[in-house]
């Protein structure tokens, strides 16, 4: 999961990291760092699984979406 990635999946449900960090039972602070792209990998794949279970559908290049979603074109296309 990139920041990008992790950014417009709490847009599209709506969700602060506040909210977030509430529902999962983390720091704030600790979905502040998976903005940026930092953070532990076992922390980005909890954050990743729960994100999921509430339908985002994370894409990986050249994936289509089961269905309406937005994605980012590669810069320069």
């Amino acid at each position: 999961m990139t920041p990008e990635q992790f950014k417009m999946a709490k847009a599209a449900l709506g969700l602060s990291n506040p909210d977030l960090a509430e529902i999962l039972g983390l720091h704030r602070n600790t979905l502040n760092k998976l903005d940026k792209g930092e953070g532990k990998d076992s922390t980005i794949q909890h954050v990743r699984l729960a994100l999921e279970a509430k339908g985002i559908q994370f894409l990986e290049a050249d994936q289509v979406a089961a269905g309406p979603g937005v994605a980012l074109r590669p810069a320069g296309e």
